[in-house]
């Protein structure tokens, strides 16, 4: 018997919109591939009813459970996994799946996680700093021009997973940790990081952004982040240790003083 992408699960996370006639037929397309939730981070002259105008009838009950948040970190805190998408290639952005793909790779996943496939503003895209949020980038793929519209986009990625279908795998994929819980790895990996000496104190992203890379290639479990938060605080009360035992050593010796006669 055959799995498919758990679409209840899956959610268009739409961030920094400019049009919202955009985002009703992002709605729209949504609605009609059967995906769960519409999520929209920092959105720009938003209006409701512009937005339910192109959604229509069909996909009024999306667009009126939309839940807005004021950043992107704030937007995608509770999903386990994310997926970027991007119209520019090289560098950095190293592209790991084709839509078609990806949907495949999504099926175990979406079973027990909670999955934001992530869109940027129309003019621009994700920057470099929105795609370090994501565990996945997807790109897709055009004869020419490269950039399409946001519901087309929006439509060729919903339709790619409603369609995606494989035999029952062999693994079961356990619920991830949310990006909430990573990022809050992050921030504690940074912070010992700069206490080792790790890092460039001037450049502190750098370096992160290569253990981000490293890390995003792991599926990790809320147990396996707690496991390297436990480490970093571990880290950080042997190095204070080791440095009230420096200061109470040079108190305990004291200064040598020249002895008169």
């Amino acid at each position: 018997m055959s799995q498919k992408v758990c679409m209840e699960h899956v959610a268009i996370v739409l961030h920094d919109t400019r049009i919202p006639e955009n985002i009703g037929a992002a709605a729209r397309a949504a609605a009609n591939m059967g995906v769960g939730q519409i999520i929209l981070s920092a959105p720009r002259n938003f209006d409701m009813e512009r937005v339910l105008k192109v959604a229509t009838h069909s996909a009024s009950g999306l667009v009126e459970s939309m839940k807005v948040y004021s950043t992107l970190p704030k937007a995608l805190g509770a999903f386990n996994w994310i997926v970027g998408t991007t119209a520019r290639l090289g560098g950095t952005r190293r592209v790991n799946s084709s839509p078609a793909d990806l949907a495949v790779e999504l099926i175990p996943i979406s079973l027990k996680n909670r999955v934001a496939v992530l869109f940027g503003p129309e003019d621009r895209g994700l920057t470099n700093e929105d795609l370090q949020l994501c565990h996945d980038l997807v790109n897709i793929p055009t004869a020419g021009f490269s950039s399409l519209n946001l519901a087309q986009a929006v439509m060729v990625m919903c339709y790619e997973l409603f369609k995606a279908r494989t035999q029952t795998p062999e693994f079961d994929i356990p619920r991830l940790a949310c990006r909430y819980e990573l990022e809050n790895m992050y921030e504690e990996l940074k912070d010992t990081f700069a206490r080792i000496h790790y890092i460039n104190h001037e450049n502190p992203d750098h370096r992160l952004d290569k253990t981000r890379s490293f890390l995003s290639r792991y599926q990790l479990r809320s147990r396996e982040v707690s496991i390297i938060r436990g480490l970093c605080r571990q880290v950080a009360r042997y190095g204070g240790k080791c440095y009230q035992d420096g200061v109470a050593a040079g108190v305990s010796s004291g200064p040598k003083t020249q002895e008169t006669e």
